[in-house]
């Protein structure tokens, strides 16, 4: 495990202090590395986190993910279909067709009406591609 010295307001450190006589989390390591993995699963849905006792703690904090700004949950209010537009035009770009019908199809329900509306926008860059000049 990796060792990382972080310098925090005496403020934030006052409360976090206190969270810990609560008895809220073990240590004041504990909830420095609880916070590092939930905040990298905000920012990527996919990540696993390997605290542990990370559902525990999840479980115990009952955080509502609805009540989070927008900003916190993603581009578009916790959907993430911005974000997969994004990514589906940067592969329809390069004429990575492939890595963006992976992308959609580890990523979506092919029913899902995200998923049949990714596939349109990936067909319409395969159809621009088509009938550029050689």
């Amino acid at each position: 495990m990796a060792k990382d010295t972080v310098r925090y307001p005496d403020d934030v450190v006052d409360e976090i202090d206190a969270l810990v006589e609560d008895g809220m989390f073990e240590s004041k390591s504990e909830f420095y590395r609880f916070s590092a993995e939930y905040v990298l699963t905000l920012i990527d849905p996919e990540h696993e986190p390997e605290t542990f006792n990370y559902d525990e703690i999840m479980a115990e904090l009952d955080i509502d993910e609805k009540s989070l700004p927008p900003a916190a949950l993603g581009t578009d209010g916790g959907t993430f279909f911005l974000d997969a537009v994004i990514t589906v035009r940067k592969h329809g770009l390069r004429s990575n067709y492939e890595a963006a019908e992976r992308f959609i199809d580890s990523h979506y329900d092919p029913t899902d009406q995200e998923c049949i509306i990714l596939e349109e926008l990936l067909g319409s860059y395969r159809e621009s591609s088509d009938s550029r000049p050689m």
